[in-house]
């Protein structure tokens, strides 16, 4: 169904410490942008079933129009699963009005051991068709070097 979208980097952190930057609001806010955006927390309830809503907002809009309005795209994000320290599956919906974004995307993020750290590799299935899939690689992997300098900095 749909095509499927991946990126992967090992971070040199435990699984622990990257699981915990996975289900901490103030940490996602920091790590999950992608470069040119930055993010915001609306609501946040990181249990299995629970999720939370970001508002993502493009630095420079004129480069890259949002799904949900010229500058932002909002995202519904739910937990489906949550395997500490191993696995976050979330199902992400956004806001908007174009039917090529509709749909519910599934973001697996799986933790594996990696010598001293931690092997972390984002498979997104159900992508939107609206959403290019190099940009949409590209970002995955700008946010896994975003969470890579988050955390390898605090550990």
């Amino acid at each position: 169904m749909g095509r499927t979208d991946r990126a992967s980097r090992v971070i040199a952190a435990p699984r622990a410490t990257v699981y915990g930057a996975l289900l901490d609001r103030e940490s996602l806010e920091v790590w999950l942008p992608p470069d040119g955006m930055r993010g915001r927390v609306e609501r946040w309830d990181p249990r299995p079933g629970g999720g939370f809503r970001m508002i993502l907002t493009y630095l420079d809009p004129a480069d890259s129009p949002g799904k949900t309005s010229d500058a932002t795209d909002v995202v519904d994000v739910g937990f489906a699963a949550l395997v500490p320290p191993e696995r976050v599956v979330q199902r992400a919906v956004f806001e908007a009005d174009d039917p090529s974004y509709a749909g519910t995307m599934t973001m697996t993020w799986r933790l594996t051991a990696a010598g001293e750290g931690t092997e972390v590799t984002v498979t997104a299935t159900g992508v939107p068709p609206g959403i290019d899939q190099a940009d949409h690689e590209a970002g995955i992997a700008s946010s896994l070097a975003n969470l890579a300098s988050y955390v390898e900095a605090a550990d």
